[in-house]
């Protein structure tokens, strides 16, 4: 049979999506938003006496041990800007403008401190060249590296940097702190992997690390990867009406390159010891805190205590916008105490992996607390209220501040993470997504209950009439919750659309929270100008071969659309030459399962190498060409292999949001 019939449409696309985010740049069309309002006005100014502006002493630290500013930009190969620090040059006015939250434009300016930063005599940072800090430890012989960042054209750039300024010594060793990508997508740019391999630089990562990047950014990483695109804000233009900063960074370098070299030793008990270049380092596991596997690190030569993202200038979040998994709040609450119990009277410097650091033992201790009792308080105040029978919103609007002093520290505030958020996580973690009224057991998707209450309220222009009063009001949630379902109604409303926009751009002002802020100004830009078109790949070469067989497989269980492969069953053997590996795959009932071994009353065979597989996933070759130069051996009923061929989806990483 002819391989043009066997495979009309036979390739397979994509494997996978990032879920951090796409590496193409799309320039930001006009976004046109509204001015602030006079509520919005009101409401910003008010936070000047809401929140401790006297207490200004992060300015200081945040400046503190500069060894050298950084204020440009980082350019890729055909010289296009993959970070512009430049750009948030608008920042320098002191007072903030009536579209920008008070306290989180002072956070912003705050970010805006780059450069390489001496931490304590031999263990440097450098910050503000993308959204993680990358740290670097002075060993006898050679630099650990904490964090390479997300790209490799910034990883790379901050190493230059610090070698135009400090002695230069070769990379011996590369610290994951954890599994998301700003903190391991720029390792190329720091070392080779082919020193890697000669044993000449180890890559240290907490137990579990691989199993974590894969499951994290491979099954759901679509869909994370464009909603990423609203939490960072990674479309807006960068000014007063648009992205600000992120609040553990200014932004993420979204057109780097993203790369990964996996780990050639890992740490799996809850505290470990290496000695490198001379250093001893101490490390602390901490699994299903703010990653699923993590680890802190004490440094006793340098009484520095390496939090990675535990503890940062800002509350963090317990379930991110983007998507994740639910994080243990209780878990990362007792984490941080057993790091306060053991380390605290031992440590005068503690840094982080975004953010500055902070000096001073009682400083460090009381920050350690502050966000141990934080954490703590999340989980237990929602499982007091959920057991008082409320539910989620009713318990985040009870939430709405912290207990104590702990309301008046600058690094609980909701920058990142949100009171809101947060106690909503926690009830998810343990009651899941039903709030147990049974009206909301089975309710109407969102178009059908759009179209029905836009028809109860009196049709679409009684529900204009009620947006435009709840505007005049200042009741901006209220009119986004009518505008939502009169778009979810008639998308190609076109005064819903503008009326939706503007009460998005008041939210976006008002807000305090930066990934509020760039969520609420995504959601009108789109409704302005459309989804952006997005033509790159979100797909990363060294996360593609880092995918094992069965992830392969699994990933490919979840592009089945099961309309398409009901009636195709089959059962089908793949074998693997390099390394030597088979598998049986069936496809019954629409759905595929995968099971290690070979069937030997398969209906097809398979025969290739794991490169091979890489090659097609990366659309670098397809099967009929690979089957054509030999690199395939195909046995059996290949008619079976095209059919299941043919039931995969390709998913598209513009979907609409704030429309059906």
């Amino acid at each position: 049979m002819p391989l043009s019939t066997l495979f009309p449409r036979a390739r397979l696309a994509t494997l996978i999506a990032l879920a951090c985010l796409s590496q193409a740049v799309y320039a930001a069309p006009e976004a046109n938003p509204s001015p602030a309002s006079a509520q919005t006005t009101s409401s910003n100014a008010a936070v000047l006496q809401q929140r401790p502006f006297s207490n200004d002493a992060d300015y200081a630290a945040v400046t503190r041990g500069l060894v050298a500013p950084f204020t440009g930009q980082v350019l890729d190969a055909q010289g296009k800007p993959v970070w512009n620090l430049a750009s948030y040059e608008f920042l320098n006015k002191k007072d903030s403008p009536a579209t920008v939250n008070p306290s989180l434009w002072r956070l912003a300016q705050l970010n805006t401190h780059a450069g390489l930063f001496e931490v304590t005599p031999g263990l440097y940072q450098v910050r503000g060249m993308d959204l993680a800090n990358m740290t670097i430890i002075e060993g006898d012989d050679g630099l650990i590296i904490i964090d390479p960042l997300t790209a490799a054209e910034t990883a790379r750039a901050a190493l230059d940097l610090y070698y135009r300024n400090r002695p230069h010594k070769p990379v011996v060793a590369v610290i994951y702190s954890h599994t998301h990508t700003d903190h391991f997508g720029g390792v190329r740019g720091v070392i080779d992997e082919a020193d890697v391999k000669a044993g000449k630089v180890k890559v240290l990562a907490p137990s579990g690390f691989m199993e974590h990047v894969m499951s994290e950014n491979v099954y759901a990483g679509n869909a994370m990867s464009r909603r990423a695109q609203y939490q960072f804000g990674l479309y807006l233009p960068r000014g007063e009406q648009g992205q600000v900063d992120a609040a553990i960074g200014k932004a993420v370098a979204i057109s780097g390159t993203i790369t990964l070299i996996p780990p050639t030793d890992l740490i799996s008990q809850p505290y470990e010891t290496r000695r490198i270049a001379g250093i001893d380092l101490e490390f602390q596991l901490t699994p299903g805190t703010e990653a699923p596997s993590e680890m802190n690190l004490y440094l006793p030569k340098f009484k520095a205590l390496g939090i990675a993202e535990n503890a940062s200038q800002t509350m963090h979040n317990i379930l991110t916008p983007r998507g994740a998994q639910v994080r243990d709040a209780k878990a990362w609450s007792q984490y941080l105490d057993a790091s306060l119990g053991r380390y605290g009277d031992k440590t005068d410097v503690l840094f982080g992996q975004h953010n500055w650091p902070t000096w001073g033992a009682e400083s460090v201790r009381t920050l350690l607390a502050d966000q141990r009792d934080m954490y703590a308080f999340l989980n237990d105040r929602t499982l007091h209220l959920l057991n008082q029978g409320l539910t989620p919103m009713e318990i985040a609007q009870n939430m709405q501040k912290l207990p104590g002093e702990l309301q008046n520290k600058w690094y609980t505030q909701g920058y990142y993470g949100s009171l809101s958020h947060n106690s909503r996580a926690v009830y998810q973690r343990y009651m899941g997504f039903y709030d147990g009224n049974p009206a909301n057991l089975n309710p109407l998707p969102p178009v059908e209950s759009a179209r029905l209450t836009v028809e109860a309220i009196g049709g679409a222009d009684a529900v204009l009439g009620k947006i435009r009063a709840a505007m005049d009001k200042g009741e901006y949630r209220w009119a986004a919750q009518l505008g939502n379902q009169l778009l979810f109604a008639e998308p190609e409303n076109a005064g819903a659309r503008t009326l939706q926009a503007e009460a998005l751009d008041q939210l976006g002002y008002q807000s305090e929270n930066a990934n509020w802020r760039n969520i609420y100004l995504t959601g009108a830009m789109e409704l302005r100008n459309g989804v952006p078109r997005n033509p790159g790949s979100s797909v990363s070469v060294d996360m593609v071969r880092a995918l094992t067989p069965q992830m392969f497989f699994d990933f490919m269980a979840v592009r089945v659309d099961v309309d398409k492969a009901v009636g195709h069953d089959m059962n089908l053997n793949w074998r693997f030459s390099e390394p030597d590996q088979a598998f049986n795959l069936t496809l019954r009932n629409g759905v595929l399962t995968h099971r290690e071994g070979l069937n030997p009353k398969a209906d097809a065979g398979l025969t290739m190498s794991k490169a091979t597989l890489e090659q097609i996933s990366l659309k670098q070759l397809d099967f009929p060409t690979a089957m054509q130069k030999g690199l395939i051996k195909l046995e059996g009923n290949g008619q079976k292999f095209a059919e299941l061929l043919g039931t995969l989806d390709t998913f598209s990483p513009q979907f609409n949001i704030v429309t059906p």
